[in-house]
């Protein structure tokens, strides 16, 4: 299915992990490798459970679930550096992200990541994919008070980038990510995505649109 962005947008928040990066295998792996120095498997659906928590939050859910000794300052400091080489070396952008970030930017179209992860991720990814000049505004969860699906990530971005929600679009992969777009009073297209594969047709109901990357997204 093709989305053709309406005119009247003026900016595009992206959510990164899943949806403009190609980076939740590496959650997976690093939730495989950090269980298992406590002695726990990994639950099947553990992606499921955690949704758009921000890392903080996901902490808190570690402790309470699994019985995690660390403070979650500490747990959110080891997932980081456990994260990082992977996202300066083997993380890139999902296909056709570049070329829609392009073409925002000749528009005049303003972008922001509103991200579940850490700003420190977050940057870091951006700049070493030479994507930096594409984004006015970056959000994380561990800066607003309620993480996905709350709006408020969305919101802030919006206030930021000084643009109405309405003339927003919102690009997720998981269900909790979309119902904050919608709850923000933002336009939400699903980008399809292996780890939340199971939850299509959740994603493809709430969701304004529902694509397999960002080559089916053109402007008007």
């Amino acid at each position: 299915m093709m989305y053709i962005i309406p005119k009247t947008v003026r900016a595009l928040l992206f959510d990164m992990d899943g949806s403009l990066m190609d980076s939740m295998w590496v959650w997976k792996a690093i939730d495989v490798e950090y269980l298992g120095r406590f002695g726990t498997v990994r639950p099947e659906k553990l992606q499921e459970a955690i949704g758009g928590a921000s890392m903080y939050e996901t902490a808190l859910f570690f402790k309470e679930r699994f019985g995690i000794p660390d403070p979650p300052e500490k747990m959110v400091d080891d997932w980081n550096k456990m994260a990082w080489d992977k996202y300066t070396h083997e993380v890139y952008p999902k296909p056709g992200a570049v070329d829609l970030l392009e073409e925002a930017a000749s528009r005049g179209v303003r972008c922001a990541i509103c991200s579940s992860n850490s700003r420190e991720l977050v940057e870091q990814v951006v700049k070493s994919r030479g994507m930096e000049e594409y984004f006015q505004c970056i959000v994380t969860g561990n800066e607003v008070r309620r993480g996905k699906p709350a709006p408020d990530i969305y919101l802030r971005a919006s206030k930021e980038l000084n643009i109405a929600p309405a003339a927003c679009v919102v690009f997720e992969d998981i269900v909790d990510g979309i119902q904050a777009g919608r709850s923000a009073g933002m336009r939400v297209v699903a980008i399809a995505d292996d780890i939340s594969s199971s939850k299509e047709q959740d994603k493809r109901r709430l969701a304004d649109a529902y694509v397999e990357d960002f080559r089916y997204i053109k402007f008007a």
